[in-house]
């Protein structure tokens, strides 16, 4: 874990793409899509089928290593609302364990608006904790500080000639510091869009400016993507 400072709070982003949250004692992911797997499979797209295990399997690593005692998830933690349903047992006999041992809440998103708690945990549109809004979609023009997921943003990188591409936060810096962040997605089976595209810099606003937040071991590197002209 590496310690980040945002909306005068103190939190640590963990290796894995998740959040943690010491005053909360909360650990916070984004859009996992369970179940991506079989979704596909339906639709004739053979891939291997063991994405839900590898996400759970990831979150109960993250708990263990902070001790988080709630859980909020961003949104999309399925890939569809019937999701849910599919869930082999194996898989489900995971989520429901760690919906036992956490307070567990689902903010619901866009791929997932009518998924059901069938497995434990409370279910919601959208929270307000300790002066922060947690919502899957970054809403143009809030100026509260803000936490969201949804466009799975990627940094574009080039070390030593070779092009990389790494999961990343972005957040926006307003007139009072570092006001909203779009965390990276977590699932197993999540692709990205560029951490710089114009409708991240969009969602982002109002900002003065917009920066990508990668782990980079012992601290968080921070790679300028947008400045407001002066």
């Amino acid at each position: 874990m590496v310690p980040l400072s945002f909306a005068h709070e103190e939190f640590a982003l963990l290796r894995n793409n998740a959040l943690y949250w010491p005053r909360e004692n909360a650990l916070l992911v984004a859009d996992l899509h369970l179940e991506k797997g079989s979704f596909f499979a339906r639709h004739g797209q053979m891939i291997p089928p063991y994405d839900s295990r590898e996400t759970l399997e990831r979150i109960a690593n993250a708990i263990r290593e902070t001790g988080a005692r709630r859980v909020y998830t961003l949104g999309d933690n399925f890939h569809d609302s019937a999701g849910s349903q599919r869930l082999e047992d194996h898989a489900a006999g995971m989520l429901a364990a760690l919906t036992t041992a956490t307070d567990w809440v689902w903010i619901t998103g866009n791929h997932d608006p009518e998924m059901e708690a069938r497995y434990g945990g409370t279910l919601a549109e959208e929270l307000g904790i300790g002066g922060l809004v947690l919502r899957h979609e970054a809403r143009k023009g809030e100026t509260r500080p803000e936490l969201s997921g949804h466009f799975h943003p990627r940094l574009k990188l080039v070390v030593q000639g070779r092009h990389i591409r790494r999961p990343c936060a972005v957040v926006g810096h307003g007139d009072t510091g570092a006001d909203r962040l779009i965390m990276p997605a977590f699932g197993a089976y999540t692709g990205g869009m560029d951490a710089a595209d114009p409708v991240i810099i969009s969602a982002m606003q109002p900002a003065q400016s917009v920066d990508a937040l990668v782990h980079a071991g012992k601290k968080v590197a921070t790679f300028p993507l947008w400045r407001q002209a002066a």
